[in-house]
């Protein structure tokens, strides 16, 4: 079980993101904090394995209590949650080790994306044994496996045929939506989506959100 400290000045923004981790299988959250202070103390007593972090924080910057994490070289993963989309912060987060950057508002289906390369880094280092190249591309995120392979281990309700046509369209390069993919393949828009989610689950796809002038912002998804 992977233990998550959620921290988050909003107490009703902390109780979603309590809710999307607690309905994920393998994570639970130990506490809650809405301050860096309250985040500091938080750290050291419950020792979690992830920390979810608001960089708009009252009395400092998530990205300095990240820094601060980092030179104490506390062993914790962080996962940045915020509404800051400057190139400054998403760079001081990567320079940081941050194991991603994710922006409000989003969907339970982003969280989980990350939570599962997490789950998986996280497992890959507490078996390591070997080192061998495949294990360190397990342990730095990078997934070795061809879409083919993914495809061939199915959940149920899902086809290999739709899956090969929406996997080809991914395999084009650059971003689509699921709509774009939609009318590529033939295939309806919410079936489409299902595929893309279930590539982006299992890390051979990456999400984002772009935002327009009205409405809900639009799914994009490319090749990882």
């Amino acid at each position: 079980m992977i233990d998550v400290l959620v921290v988050e000045d909003d107490f009703m923004v902390a109780r979603i993101h309590t809710r999307f981790v607690e309905q994920t299988p393998g994570f639970q959250v130990v506490g809650t904090a809405s301050t860096g202070k309250d985040a500091r103390d938080a750290v050291q007593e419950l020792r979690p394995d992830l920390v979810l972090l608001d960089v708009h924080l009252p009395d400092i910057s998530g990205l300095e209590l990240l820094r601060e994490l980092r030179a104490a070289r506390v062993p914790v993963g962080v996962i940045i949650i915020t509404a800051a989309t400057e190139a400054h912060s998403v760079r001081e987060a990567l320079e940081g080790g941050a194991a991603h950057y994710i922006i409000k508002p989003f969907e339970y289906e982003d969280l989980l994306a990350q939570l599962r390369r997490f789950q998986e880094r996280h497992d890959a280092l507490n078996q390591a044994k070997a080192t061998g190249q495949d294990d360190i591309n397990k342990i730095f995120g990078y997934s070795a496996r061809p879409l083919a392979e993914v495809i061939h281990r199915l959940p149920k309700g899902l086809s290999t045929e739709t899956a090969t046509l929406v996997a080809a369209s991914l395999e084009g390069g650059g971003e689509i939506s699921a709509s774009d993919c939609a009318d590529t393949t033939g295939l309806s828009r919410v079936s489409v989506r299902r595929y893309l989610e279930y590539f982006v689950e299992t890390g051979q796809a990456a999400v984002r959100l772009e935002y327009g002038r009205a409405g809900r912002p639009e799914r994009k998804y490319r090749r990882q």
